[in-house]
């Protein structure tokens, strides 16, 4: 019952997780589109500032609603779920590279893909190292 329980806090967890990573996904494709788009800056670039700020918010809405995070030490906490966005920029590029550049796939479609991976991968470490 108690592995039952903790599995389905896990689960409630990575669904909160999950929404508040699609309003992230919103502010990176908007920033993204704005900057590769409009604004013709280099592709990755854009990425990046897409990610960055997407990041950012996500930290937020994450301490607050899925995390409920009390931890008074804010700038360390941003720090380490930062480090964590940065790895995971380094994953989804990478998987943007791969599916754009060499698979030869759409870059919007290839950056939903990359994003279901850095997903994963945003949301054990952060469970388990900056909000743990």
């Amino acid at each position: 019952m108690t592995e039952s329980l903790l599995n389905m806090a896990i689960l409630v967890k990575f669904i909160k997780f999950g929404v508040i990573g699609f309003s992230g996904m919103i502010v990176d494709f908007g920033l993204t589109y704005l900057c590769k788009e409009k604004l013709q800056i280099q592709k990755y670039v854009s990425n990046t500032i897409g990610f960055t700020v997407a990041a950012t918010s996500n930290w937020l809405l994450n301490r607050i609603w899925t995390f409920a995070s009390n931890n008074p030490q804010i700038l360390s906490e941003y720090l380490r779920f930062f480090g964590v966005s940065l790895i995971g920029l380094g994953i989804n590029t990478l998987i943007l590279w791969l599916l754009t550049d060499k698979a030869k796939l759409n870059f919007y479609l290839s950056k939903v893909g990359a994003i279901g991976i850095t997903t994963i991968w945003n949301f054990l470490a952060n469970n388990y190292f900056t909000f743990a």
